[in-house]
């Protein structure tokens, strides 16, 4: 069936439909091709740029998917939970054509979380190059954080998980288990928290996270809030603050996954709470605030995409409080890994599976 949309056109079939508290919709199936596709980022032009972990690049629009040339891309680190990962176009990308991206940088002994932007022109990367490489000090393959997001200044945010080095993360010399926030072209961004400390990195925000693959930025207030996943239970979600310990892994509300206690419990008077928290786990990634006018009643809710309940969670905020969870599509999709509003107000997702998936909620 043809669904139109203002500035996008799609062929697309309604999967099934749904009726939620406060909304109905549809949730429609566009494309089924995808090889574990992680981010996704929307251009000005209603194209929708896709990456898949194993290094892949690939543009929605108008109904089909197209690879982009990667050549001249950094190599890689394919492995376990590495690869190409997040996207986000530059705040003014109608002018600059600049596209940022991170992924699993290879070193000579392990891998990192790195930056990179290039040049996007009609479908191939141009003027390739990496601007950051994070120091996590670390051989494992996960825990590679890496979510980015531009403020409302231009800044970049960058996410970096504890790399299975759970210590790390309260470290000010490592960038592993910290949100860093950075310039455009990838320094330390002025008046960072760290950036006078000594042996502190001046890259770091915040600290103590363990995994956070959720990043977005408020539609009025413009702060960053997160999500991350906790061990077994402690699933977090954080409103972001300049020089704050988050806890991990002193203070958590999950449990080892063999069983007992991590840290010194749940509350610690120097580190923060989260703002909500899941026990058991759903796997939180993707997040983001819906600010659009096909769904007047969801205005203002925050997303959050989970991988092991495969579901989408959709939140109810009183002054920065999550005050209601409405848990939709759940075990329908699979996986979900990302997600994301359209240029047309509508909301999209990723299923992070062999053969991931990009799909649409419209109004019925």
């Amino acid at each position: 069936m043809l669904i139109s949309f203002p500035g996008l056109a799609v062929s697309s079939e309604v999967v099934d439909q749904f009726n939620s508290e406060k909304s109905s919709f549809d949730l429609v199936l566009l494309a089924d091709d995808l090889d574990h596709p992680w981010g996704m980022a929307f251009l000005p032009d209603d194209r929708l740029i896709i990456t898949e972990r194993d290094g892949r690049l690939k543009l929605y629009e108008k109904g089909k998917v197209k690879s982009i040339s990667l050549s001249g891309f950094p190599e890689i680190h394919n492995k376990g939970q590495g690869g190409l990962l997040d996207v986000t176009p530059h705040p003014n990308f109608t002018n600059t054509g600049l596209i940022y991206f991170t992924y699993s940088h290879v070193l000579p002994r392990g891998s990192t979380t790195a930056l990179a932007r290039a040049n996007l022109q009609q479908d191939q990367l141009t003027e390739i190059e990496t601007l950051f490489i994070a120091k996590t000090d670390s051989t494992t393959s996960h825990h590679y954080g890496s979510r980015i997001r531009f403020d409302n200044n231009g800044l970049i945010y960058m996410t970096i998980g504890d790399r299975g080095q759970r210590h790390t993360a309260q470290r000010l010399d490592l960038h592993a288990g910290k949100v860093l926030r950075l310039t455009d072209n990838g320094k330390p961004a002025s008046g960072n928290p760290f950036i006078n400390t000594a042996g502190a990195l001046p890259e770091i925000y915040s600290y103590g996270h363990r995994n956070p693959q959720g990043l977005s930025r408020h539609p009025e207030t413009g702060e960053m809030w997160l999500s991350e996943h906790g061990p077994r239970g402690g699933d977090e979600i954080n409103l972001i603050k300049p020089g704050v310990n988050y806890g991990w892994p002193i203070i958590t509300y999950g449990k080892e996954y063999i069983g007992g206690s991590i840290g010194e419990g749940t509350h610690h008077p120097d580190m923060a709470q989260p703002i909500y928290q899941w026990t058991p786990s759903i796997a939180p990634s993707g997040i983001f605030f819906y600010s659009g006018k096909a769904f007047p009643s969801w205005q203002g809710n925050l997303f959050t995409t989970a991988l092991k309940y495969e579901l989408l969670v959709r939140h109810e905020l009183i002054n920065n409080k999550i005050v209601h969870e409405e848990r939709l599509i759940e075990e329908e999709v699979g996986r979900i890994r990302a997600v994301t509003q359209g240029t047309d107000d509508l909301i999209y997702l990723l299923t992070d599976e062999y053969d991931g998936a990009l799909y649409r909620l419209q109004p019925k």
